[in-house]
């Protein structure tokens, strides 16, 4: 039996346009070595398999040993496909650090939703912010050899002291250095700053952001979110809630460095999330502002994206049929002004359509909890019982984890169809769907960006 380590590189399949489909490996059998270097996970893999000619080492079920010569073009996918993603175990975060969400969770949630991930692979293949504290030596000298990018790093603060506080970890002021070694090595990287009033924010963040620009140009971007409290912060680190006087404060310093560093270096590099804006009741940042949505997954821009894609789906609605329907629309208490206003347009448009935006208070979580994101099933059938929905339910597309079914509760969407008497649509994050959505208009009009 292989152990668990080469079951993580033990081959589920075989693509059919694969060059080992011609020879005896199958399903089953574990990939030990490519061109003599073992394996030790899907970075290892992809970068050791882009050669024309690849000798690879593998093993049986019954423990013997083969090996397999097969040929194909440079860059191209050999066409394993593997049990495991990263053919290799997940690793868990080791810190705890004062803001992390998941310690604010709630009991008796599936399993999978309390595991804190802290893993750099994930952070190249699917987006993940790491904090460094759990990439060795050996990870970063990987990194820099296969030459990865980009990576995206949660900052926090540069103050290393302040930083292992935060993140509860005496390592983690250290780990800092591992910036240097990615820098050197050219390796572009993304950074993130979770912001807790009366910890990294005020002086403490105007040092972070001045340290960090010394990172650039292979820093490309920072973005600063705000910290989110849940009510399950029994014997936590006692955190506060920024205020709209607090937003203001935080949008103004990094305005002010936006500014100096565009005329300095044609960049803004340091962006706040658009809920430091809605929070601040303020105008969002006109599209330049956002250097090509680099930051767009963590909240940084999107809401300007969908406004000026609503505007151009707005002006090509002019030829469509008079719709006549009845339907709703959820969002959270953070969005429902800027939702609501774009339902008020349409309606003034078409006196035929009469659309109810509701805006669920998170029950589950806190009120404190105001992005959709985190709506649950069961809150949006307690508050919206009753109430007049009409024909359709339009739910944004973040309240459904990629692929599934049902929310954060486990409340499947046919539940909560079956609750409400109505037919459920998910809208994807953009003005083009949102506005066809609601009109059944059939726009077909590109997202602006890719």
């Amino acid at each position: 039996m292989p152990d668990i380590g080469q079951k993580n590189r033990m081959i589920r399949s075989i693509e059919a346009d694969s060059p080992f489909r011609e020879t005896e490996v199958s399903p089953g059998d574990v990939l030990i070595s490519v061109n003599g270097e073992v394996i030790e996970d899907i970075f290892d893999y992809q970068y050791l398999t882009l050669d024309e000619r690849l000798e690879c080492a593998f093993e049986h079920p019954d423990g013997s040993s083969f090996t397999v010569t097969v040929e194909k073009e440079a860059d191209a996918d050999p066409g394993l496909v593997f049990e495991e993603g990263l053919m290799d175990s997940y690793r868990s975060c080791t810190n705890k650090c004062v803001f992390c969400f998941i310690d604010q969770m709630p009991p008796g949630m599936r399993e999978t939703l309390y595991f804190k991930d802290d893993d750099s692979r994930l952070s190249f293949l699917q987006g993940n912010y790491v904090t460094l504290t759990n990439m060795s030596d050996h990870d970063v000298e990987r990194i820099c050899r296969y030459h990865l990018s980009p990576i995206n790093i949660s900052f926090q603060t540069t103050n290393p002291e302040l930083r292992c506080m935060m993140l509860h970890n005496r390592f983690a002021g250290e780990s800092l250095k591992k910036v240097d070694k990615l820098k050197e090595a050219g390796i572009t990287m993304n950074g993130q700053i979770v912001l807790c009033k009366g910890l990294n924010d005020g002086a403490e963040l105007e040092r972070t952001i001045s340290d960090l620009t010394g990172y650039m140009p292979e820093l490309q971007s920072v973005s600063v979110v705000p910290v989110g409290l849940t009510k399950y912060r029994e014997g936590l680190y006692p955190l506060e809630s920024f205020t709209s006087e607090d937003a203001a404060v935080v949008i103004d310093m990094i305005e002010g460095w936006q500014d100096r560093l565009y005329e300095r270096c044609g960049t803004h590099f340091v962006h706040a999330s658009d809920e430091w804006y809605i929070l601040a009741g303020r105008d969002l940042p006109d599209e330049e502002r956002y250097d090509g949505y680099v930051q767009l997954e963590n909240g940084v821009g999107m809401v300007r994206l969908m406004l000026n894609e609503f505007e151009e789906a707005f002006d090509h609605l002019h030829f469509i049929k008079k719709p006549h329907e009845e339907l709703s629309i959820v969002t959270g208490k953070l969005m429902y002004p800027i939702i609501s206003d774009m339902a008020k347009r349409l309606m003034d448009r078409w006196k035929g359509l009469n659309i109810h935006v509701y805006a669920i208070r998170n029950d589950f979580f806190g009120e404190k909890i105001t992005v959709s994101g985190l709506i649950t099933g069961q809150d949006m059938i307690a508050q919206l019982k009753g109430k007049p929905i009409g024909n359709r339910l339009l739910l944004p597309e973040n309240v459904l984890r990629a692929g599934e079914d049902y929310f954060l509760d486990d409340v499947t969407v046919t539940e909560l169809e079956d609750a409400l008497q109505s037919r459920v649509e998910i809208v994807k994050s953009s003005g083009y769907d949102f506005a066809d959505k609601i009109t059944q208009s059939g726009i077909r009009l590109g997202r602006r960006i890719q």
